[in-house]
């Protein structure tokens, strides 16, 4: 939120930590009062205004709304079971998708509006599926994630797409990426979760471009 000011989600704890990254100091908390927290989580972060939005993803089916400047929790919005991960795109959309590993509830991708919190679009997946590791490019105009294969959507389009931007090709994708500066597409392949794991590069146009190794079970990636 500034340079002495940041947040921090937890697993099994129904409170968001408010830190000091200059002094290294814990000086505040967030409730969450309906998160049990034995079994809860807060999860990512985005930021709009002066506004956070938290996906609940453990056993919860919850984006929470917190207000920056009175540090307290004053709204959520209802979407499926278990959002796995959230990001904002450059018109004020939130998304995310939830992980369709609740018996009976198929998974789906969620587009919401920040500024009404209302939920403006939803993409169901076929039972069985799993998609996870929603991100952006650089733009925010794109969307990328992961169900099996990977798959791209421009934020504005009315469709789901038909054919996947990269295809399953008995691969275990477990993380994903797309270079902010120039469009390159980043695809952790996890391979076994025995051995080491393999970094895919692919062009904005999706051709290989090259691939290497990493640790055991590569599943997130930051840029400077």
């Amino acid at each position: 939120l500034s340079d002495e000011k940041a947040y921090v989600t937890q697993l099994w704890d129904n409170r968001i930590f408010i830190i000091n990254p200059k002094k290294y100091e814990i000086t505040g908390y967030i409730q969450v009062p309906d998160m049990t927290m034995e079994s809860g989580s807060t999860e990512q972060m985005v930021q709009w205004g002066d506004e956070v939005f938290v996906n609940c993803w453990s056993y919860d089916d919850k984006i929470l709304v917190v207000d920056a400047a009175r540090e307290t929790l004053v709204d959520s919005i209802e979407v499926g079971p278990q959002p796995s991960s959230l990001v904002l795109d450059r018109f004020g959309k939130l998304w995310t998708v939830t992980d369709g590993r609740t018996a009976g509830i198929p998974a789906a991708l969620y587009r919401i509006d920040a500024a009404t919190r209302r939920v403006e679009q939803t993409y169901t997946f076929a039972a069985g599926d799993h998609p996870s590791s929603v991100t952006l490019n650089g733009t925010r105009d794109t969307l990328y994630f992961i169900n099996k294969a990977i798959w791209r959507l421009p934020v504005t389009a009315t469709n789901f797409p038909v054919k996947p931007f990269v295809p399953y090709q008995n691969t275990l994708y477990y993380g994903l990426t797309v270079n902010p500066f120039n469009s390159e597409v980043y695809v952790a392949d996890a391979i076994d979760y025995v051995q080491d794991g393999v970094i895919l590069r692919y062009s904005p146009e999706g051709e290989l471009l090259d691939e290497f190794y990493v640790g055991i079970i590569p599943g997130a990636f930051c840029w400077r």
